[in-house]
């Protein structure tokens, strides 16, 4: 996801989108654990994702 799609978002559906992000970080961890490792891009993208959220979240409210 790129940084600008993030952007044009509200509060609320930056909220939502993290959460979202979040369980299937879980997920994946879970998968992981059980023995059927998911994809490592997939597993670093989902973490760049929620990073990039969380910063712009942080942008947002201290602006």
């Amino acid at each position: 996801m790129k940084a600008s799609e993030i952007r044009e978002k509200n509060a609320a559906e930056l909220s939502a989108l993290l959460l979202e992000l979040r369980r299937k970080q879980f997920n994946m961890r879970m998968q992981a654990g059980s023995g059927q490792p998911p994809r490592s891009s997939d597993i670093r993208e989902t973490r760049k994702d929620i990073a990039r959220i969380k910063t712009i979240m942080k942008q947002k409210s201290g602006a």
